[in-house]
């Protein structure tokens, strides 16, 4: 007979950051890339952050939504929307970084990216940006208008 579980609660586990750490306000390309570069750029695994905005564009929350290989990264947008959900953001950026130290798009990249759009629309969480890290490099996918 197969078991059925019920979920009592979903908890969310917060962690701290130091004043040397302080999350900012995102204006464009070049502040995010301030607030996650030395989170994933050197990662030897494609790394899929989400930032989570609130309504002032200050970054109330980062969440590490998936770690691939060397050259993928399955992102859902579940998970994407679930930080998202839980921190009540407005929107969010999402970005993941190249281990190549390309910061080309894949065109992988841009299916996300067009998937995320969609079911943000449908949410209501509005997806601002989606950013690729290489080494010393990025692209922004709405810069280059994509999005």
């Amino acid at each position: 007979m197969e078991k059925i579980y019920e979920i009592l609660r979903i908890k969310q586990e917060i962690i701290e950051v130091n004043e040397t750490d302080n999350l900012q306000v995102v204006r464009s390309p070049q502040d995010v890339v301030k607030v996650i570069e030395k989170r994933i750029a050197d990662e030897d695994r494609e790394v899929f952050l989400v930032l989570c905005l609130n309504t002032k564009n200050k970054v109330v929350a980062i969440h590490r939504a998936h770690v691939g290989s060397i050259n993928a990264s399955i992102v859902h947008p579940r998970e994407v929307f679930k930080s998202a959900i839980l921190n009540n953001a407005a929107s969010i950026i999402v970005a993941h970084n190249h281990p190549s130290g390309q910061s080309v798009p894949s065109p992988e990249d841009f299916e996300v990216t067009k998937r995320l759009v969609k079911a943000g629309e449908i949410i209501g969480i509005e997806m601002l940006d989606h950013i690729v890290i290489g080494r010393n490099e990025y692209t922004s996918l709405k810069s280059q208008g994509h999005m």
